[in-house]
């Protein structure tokens, strides 16, 4: 199972402003109602797949989850936390997010190194409850910036009677490198699933396997370039990104090129803690 080193995840303090600490506070107590909101009315059930409504059919990129389709109030709360997560887009203390990203010599020291922990998100492949085939989960993403990789972690909780489930562990290993201050491109290199058992035995095991999204959509677009010959622009491969829109010594938020919204937290982060556990 991947382990997390949190001894070097940032090259020097930032101190935010006071407005920004308010905000921070008041995204945590957001967060906080929202999910006691879903525990009231629901959750969502998204399982793996096109079918299972965690990827696009045509783009097979992350689809995006509606909220109001649990509840309004559901809808309202998660409106609130992703209003205040624009708020604090405009003061974000570092001017340069994505600096010494994937540099050798000063990786350690990268705003972005190191791992961080999922608070909220829109994404439907980063949405997981137990009234889902897929199970309940834990997600975490972890940036080593001298290697200029991220691997999203995904840990299976254990299920109610107390066994483990088939696919304890998810991790998918993307190539990431910064192309400005604050954008982040992405090519995804391969996934390596942890299971529980082979057929009926109960034998844990390693599965690597490639990550095909990137293939797919070009496919997609070739065949679609072929039926369009002479009709119009040729379309181009959308390339997979994330934008940083905060980012201090405990929080990150950024939004994906599908613009999906990510907050995530590091485990040191006092006030986010009875989020994280």
């Amino acid at each position: 199972f991947l382990k997390t080193d949190t001894s070097s995840v940032l090259g020097s303090v930032v101190t935010p402003t006071q407005e920004a600490v308010e905000l921070k506070g008041s995204l945590v107590r957001s967060i906080q109602d929202l999910r006691e909101k879903q525990a009231r009315d629901g959750d969502f059930s998204v399982d793996f797949g096109v079918k299972g409504g965690e990827l696009n059919a045509t783009t097979r990129a992350p689809q995006k989850v509606s909220f109001y389709a649990i509840s309004q109030d559901v809808g309202k709360a998660a409106d609130r936390v992703m209003s205040v997560c624009n708020e604090l887009a405009k003061v974000s203390p570092i001017a340069e997010p994505t600096k010494y990203l994937g540099n050798k010599q000063n990786g350690t020291m990268a705003p972005l190194n190191g791992p961080w922990k999922l608070l909220f998100s829109t994404a439907a492949d980063a949405s997981f409850s137990k009234n889902s085939t897929r199970g309940d989960a834990k997600a975490q993403n972890i940036v080593d910036g001298v290697k200029g990789r991220i691997t999203n972690v995904i840990d299976f909780v254990t299920k109610e009677d107390g066994s483990d489930p088939v696919l304890k562990q998810l991790q998918v290993v993307i190539k990431a490198t910064a192309v400005s201050p604050t954008r982040v491109e992405l090519n995804f290199k391969y996934a390596k699933a942890l299971l529980t058992r082979f057929f009926f035995l109960p034998i844990r095991w390693t599965l690597y396997i490639p990550v095909p999204a990137a293939f797919i959509t070009r496919c997609i677009v070739f065949l679609s370039n072929i039926l369009r010959f002479g009709r119009g622009t040729a379309k181009k491969v959308p390339k997979a990104f994330f934008d940083v829109l905060y980012l201090d010594n405990d929080l990150r938020i950024h939004k994906t090129g599908e613009d999906n919204l990510f907050v995530q937290a590091r485990e040191s982060w006092d006030e986010a803690k009875p989020l994280l556990a």
